[in-house]
């Protein structure tokens, strides 16, 4: 009897599928095609467990959607631009383009072990010049049709890494590389016009009904649509040209609580009296220190600096508000200025709370509450409250109510109009980085900002520079830097600043269709493949870099790039969860932490008997150590048992934790297949057996219950249904032909999951050509109709007994059945029942 050797025909099936282009994704005028897409990764190296699981997941839907008759698109591509190949530039000695190239080529050769269905031919980095050129293009294309603009805005400024970074790189107000405290510092910008399509965007979540409901809840709320009140009040000793102060509020129906009005250090007015007034530029610059996150906002210590000026309330002339440059009013949020109503605001609170400001309460819990408040009173807007300094209505409403009676008032009184705004702004894609794609524009004297021109792309990046000093190296390369003006031809220079990595990520679906086309996307390709049927990522990427591709997506169909129904790139979202592990670590003479990896561990111990500390599962980190090398597992146990195990043990929604025994009980189980498909292999042909129809019957249920499990996500269960039907079959005693049906058919069920020991078995059966190109088995739906029912027996509520009885048997005849059954007598013990319910196929209930 032979062995399951996975290091021997998972390499030898590899080279077949590889040599017969079975994965090469080809249009096709005959079938329906399919694109299934996972989130591509940064080229770090090394691939971990997550990797596997994620891409094992689009490769049973891949493999699937080919076995039923479909043209399908499953690439594969490295998102390479960032700043981590700058940092290890600097950390290694190495060129950031050989550090990523290299990479590339590591996390490749680990990857394809795996076996997945990847059209490798398809294969590219959004660091390879002939993506970027295409990316170069596709920014002049935007430039042209209005969707990108350059201006002056406040951004993160990493003083250390020198850069502009995003709001997500930003971490407790430090920079997410360096740990350096970010700054807030005004540049020149390029901006997309995201905001522009706020409302499109916000509207079109609700065709997504394949998307989890969590995912576009928060790309509903970062959107952030709001109905508010913008008004001005009126300054008193202001600098001339500043008599109003413009505020959007979303809560107008406080406005009777109001007590401060605040402005942003970046606003106008803070500017001009920065400009004479050394204690109020100190000020500004110590609040431009601080991040523009709003987790930064929010946790760092509310600071304010009393200008001096005043403002009239606009329904309380004679109550004066003094004016506030404070550190948590953003310019880009709103007009740069808030009215502080602390009574019902916890930001507020604090602010008045630190420099004693009145607290005034507008609406209160109820009637006869209190309005001296000892904190901020933040009930939901669908809360009833009532009003005791409200606006026209009833003293009773709900915030909601309160606010749409407020805006209608003030209205009415002309003070300022009800405004709809959005928390979405400009996507600022400027970074001043060496590792990125060059933004394609030229600055002359004479002539402004001039786009390249497309002969002139791509605009590549030189590869002699240097990073012995901190800072861009594009801006310290005259020969690239300097270059003639596209339209006059003098003396330029080139924009160094390069484009944001969320850029190459948020269009790389759209070129898989076409990946060495010279043009950003081919419109033939790009209406067949698109949209994207199935895309699978980790939910940290589900605002921006979904966000953006849709905002992309919209941009690429005005520019000519993709058809109109493509505008939402993806037809169905699938957010996976992680895979963790426990942490294993000792302590240093200092007691801090040592951490060892997995492999280091036997029996709770190192190698040297130390004992180890043992941490509940987290996420794999590299920092911990509890991370599993893919590699090791392929070594020991093979790809398919990897595959397996990432599948089968949880929801693929939920979290799976990795286990050496779990890695075990995976590749004993598929050893078991092997062996019995080499038992039956070994049948005699001719001999009779017992029970076919049984076992066609239960392989008939399998196949159904497999398929509704691949389509429905559910893995983890499609697993668990061929574990059952492999102990059935073990079992059985059919005849060869109806074990060689079922165990061919196990193959072919199995064949998304473990494609190498299926095609094995299918191959060792005499199966035709290969079971990854065979067609899907289909489920008879008379088999799926028993003759007989499984009925449980309960007694005053508790489960004695089961019995299986014909379907059609009568209610009298199955009371008859129940009584008789061994289990049921003797827990009656002589009792005669009061009441017995026949639920007809579900349960006998038995009254005592």
């Amino acid at each position: 009897m032979s062995r399951y050797t996975p290091a021997e025909i998972e390499a030898r099936w590899q080279d077949v599928w590889s040599k017969n282009e079975v994965f090469k994704a080809a249009r096709s005028a005959d079938k329906p095609k399919y694109y299934v897409l996972e989130m591509f990764p940064y080229p770090s190296g090394r691939i971990h467990m997550g990797h596997v699981r994620n891409y094992t997941m689009g490769d049973v839907i891949a493999r699937y959607k080919l076995a039923t008759g479909h043209s399908v698109l499953h690439p594969f591509g490295f998102d390479a631009f960032g700043l981590a190949a700058e940092n290890a530039a600097m950390e290694r000695g190495i060129h950031p383009k050989d550090w990523t190239y290299q990479n590339i080529d590591d996390m490749i050769a680990q990857m394809k072990p795996l076996g997945f269905s990847l059209d490798w031919s398809r294969l590219f980095a959004t660091c390879d010049v002939d993506y970027y050129g295409q990316q170069q293009a596709l920014f002049l294309d935007m430039l042209e049709a209005g969707l990108v603009y350059r201006k002056n805005a406040v951004v993160n400024w990493d003083p250390v890494d020198m850069t502009v970074l995003a709001n997500e790189q930003v971490e407790q107000g430090r920079g997410w590389r360096s740990g350096a405290l970010v700054e807030r510092r005004e540049l020149t910008q390029w901006f997309f016009k995201i905001s522009d399509y706020s409302e499109e965007l916000l509207s079109a979540l609700d065709t997504l009904e394949n998307w989890p409901a969590k995912v576009r809840l928060m790309q509903e709320n970062w959107i952030g649509k709001s109905r508010g009140l913008q008004f001005a009040f009126s300054t008193i000793d202001a600098p001339d040209g500043h008599h109003r102060i413009e505020v959007y509020t979303t809560r107008p129906d406080t406005l009777m609580g109001a007590s401060f009005v605040g402005i942003s250090p970046d606003h106008p007015l803070a500017k001009v009296l920065e400009r004479d007034n050394a204690e109020v530029a100190a000020f500004c610059a110590e609040c431009r220190k601080g991040g523009t996150t709003e987790e930064a906002i929010e946790t760092a210590e509310k600071l304010g600096f009393d200008t001096g000026i005043r403002v009239r309330h606009p329904f309380d002339t004679a109550h004066e508000l003094p004016v506030y440059i404070a550190n948590f009013i953003l310019m880009d949020y709103g007009t740069g200025a808030i009215f502080g109503c602390p009574a019902h605001d916890e930001r507020d609170f604090e602010f008045a709370t630190k420099y004693d400001l009145p607290i005034i309460a507008t609406y209160l819990p109820s009637e006869d509450a209190s309005d001296v408040l000892e904190a901020a009173y933040v009930p939901a807007k669908t809360e009833k409250v009532f009003y005791n300094r409200g606006f026209a209505g009833e003293p009773h409403q709900t915030g909601l109510e309160g606010i749409d009676a407020a805006i209608d008032f003030c209205e009415a009184n002309g003070v300022g109009q009800g405004v709809t705004k959005y928390r979405l702004r400009d996507w600022g894609l400027s970074r001043q980085r060496y590792w990125g794609c060059p933004i394609p524009v030229v600055h002359c004297d004479a002539c402004g900002v001039v786009p390249e021109k497309k002969e002139n792309l791509p605009v590549e990046l030189p590869y002699d520079v240097s990073f012995d000093t901190p800072g861009n190296p594009l801006d310290r390369h005259p020969s690239w830097r300097d270059t003639p003006c596209p339209s006059c031809g003098t003396p330029a220079r080139r924009e160094t600043d390069t484009m944001d990595t969320f850029v190459d990520s948020s269009w790389y679906f759209a070129r898989f269709t076409a990946p060495k086309a010279d043009t950003p996307t081919v419109m033939e390709d790009a209406q067949y493949w698109m949209n994207v049927d199935q895309y699978i990522g980790g939910v940290e990427h589900a605002i921006l870099h979904l966000l953006y591709s849709r905002f992309f997506a919209r941009a690429m169909q005005i520019t000519g790039h993709l058809p109109a129904s493509a505008v939402e790139p993806f037809d169905a979202l699938f957010t996976q969860g992680m895979v963790t592990h426990e942490i294993y670590q000792t302590r240093d003479a200092n007691g801090r932490p040592v951490y060892h990896l997995p492999e280091e561990v036997m029996d709770g111990k190192l190698a040297d008997g130390t004992p180890v500390e043992v941490i509940p599962s987290a996420k794999m980190s590299k920092s911990k150590k509890n991370v599993v090398d893919p590699l090791n597992i392929i070594s020991s146990f093979g790809a398919d048992t990897a595959r397996w195990f990432v599948l089968s043990d949880s929801p693929p929604e939920r979290d799976v934790e990795w286990t050496a025994s779990g890695a075990e009980a995976a590749f004993k189980h598929l050893s078991r297949v092997w062996t019995l498909c080499d038992r039956i292999a070994a049948m005699d042909k001719d001999a009779a057996g017992t029970g076919d129809e049984d076992l066609l019957r239960a392989m008939h249920v399998c196949i159904h219950d497999v398929t509704m499990g691949i389509e429905s996500f559910g893995f983890n269960a499609a697993i668990a249904k061929l574990y059952a039907f492999t102990a059935t079959l073990q079992k059985s005693r059919a005849s060869h032909a109806a074990q060689r049906e079922a165990i061919m058919t196990l193959a072919q069920l199995m064949s998304p999951m473990t494609p190498h020991l299926a095609e094995d078995i299918w191959a060792h059966q005499g199966g035709e050509g290969l079971v990854t190109t065979a067609p899907w088995p289909r489920a008879d739906d008379r088999m799926l109709v028993s003759d007989t029912v499984t009925l449980p027996i309960q007694v005053n509520g508790k489960r004695r007994a089961e019995i299986s009885v014909p379907v059609d048997m009568p209610k009298e005849e199955v009371e008859k059945a129940a009584l008789a059954d061994q289990a049921v007598i003797r827990t009656l013990d002589g009792a005669t029942p009061k009441k017995i319910i026949v639920v007809p196929g579900r349960i006998v209930n038995v009254v005592v």
